[in-house]
């Protein structure tokens, strides 16, 4: 029976993670007390002793915790940032073209960000087929659930007597230097970063990541776009969809505690919205995590996760 730990198990991913693995009957967890979940030399243990390791920590302990592995089959899914665009890591989202393989034969797994990866499931197919060149001036919105901001963010939303702005949808990096765009840029081979604007709003859970085109950019049509959609994404975890149109809404709460992504495509023929819906910690983390353990264990993709009927 395959042995997993969980390092960094108290925060949001952590938590999650543990949540999905606790019902399985094929793995056995490796669990450290509260005492040594600290201690460098039984984590160092744990890590060592485990076949499937998931890193749920801050970028510099994730490194330092893979500085501390010298076990070569133990397999590292690292749900920071720190190693999405590394030499030797293999991005984790297993429906771009040829990642399910290298995942598979891999030791060393990025767990793509949340904002990160519905841009990237829309995107890098198009640039990918030749529809959209490398160098297309694109901008991306992002609507998320507070839970993405960890638990502090957490606390902060949830805390009586909060701030009034809390309220309402709030923007943030606004500096242009948010630490998905370097993923978002490389992951889909573009040759300058998209002017990304993620917002987070007093929902839980939850994420809608959409990418506005104009069709002058495209060599092809929206047709185009929908057909190669269909053929990437043909029924698994990530899906597209002809609409979402809720009564002309379209709630990025839907798939709340769900583990799946549906894509669609709206607008028209000048103006196309191309539109992905999530949860930011399911696909958008703990579930796309899960996903990834299945493929390296040869455990069906799906195993463990809660998927929508949508």
């Amino acid at each position: 029976m395959n042995k997993v730990f969980v390092d960094g198990s108290a925060g949001t991913t952590g938590l999650r993670i543990l949540d999905r693995l606790r019902s399985r009957n094929d793995i056995t967890l490796i669990t450290l007390s509260e005492e040594r979940r600290k201690d460098i030399g039984a984590r160092a243990e744990a890590l060592n002793s485990a076949d499937v390791v998931f890193l749920c920590l801050p970028d510099a302990a994730a490194i330092e915790a893979v500085s501390l592995i010298d076990n070569p089959d133990t397999a590292v899914i690292d749900t920071s940032t720190a190693h999405r665009t590394a030499p030797g890591w293999v991005y984790g989202f297993p429906e771009l073209n040829g990642k399910r393989e290298a995942i598979r034969a891999s030791r060393r797994i990025a767990n793509p960000g949340c904002h990160a990866g519905g841009f990237i499931a829309l995107i890098e197919p198009l640039i990918a087929a030749g529809l959209l060149p490398d160098d297309v001036p694109l901008s991306c919105f992002s609507l998320t659930g507070y839970s993405g901001g960890g638990k502090k963010m957490i606390a902060d939303y949830e805390a009586e007597g909060r701030p009034s702005s809390f309220d309402a949808p709030r923007q943030y990096g606004l500096t242009q230097q948010h630490k998905h765009l370097k993923e978002m840029t490389a992951i889909c081979r573009l040759t300058r970063s998209p002017a990304f604007c993620p917002v987070v709003a007093d929902f839980r859970c939850g994420m809608e990541v959409s990418v506005p085109l104009f069709s002058e950019w495209l060599n092809g049509t929206p047709e185009d776009i929908r057909q190669l959609y269909r053929s990437v994404y043909g029924g698994g975890i990530v899906r597209y969809t002809d609409s979402l149109d809720d009564g002309g809404f379209l709630s990025a709460s839907m798939l709340s505690g769900f583990d799946d992504m549906l894509l669609t495509v709206a607008g028209n023929e000048d103006r196309i919205l191309l539109t992905a819906v999530f949860d930011n910690l399911g696909k958008g983390a703990s579930g796309a995590a899960i996903q990834n353990m299945n493929l390296l264990l040869g455990a069906p993709e799906a195993q463990g996760l809660n998927l929508s009927s949508i």
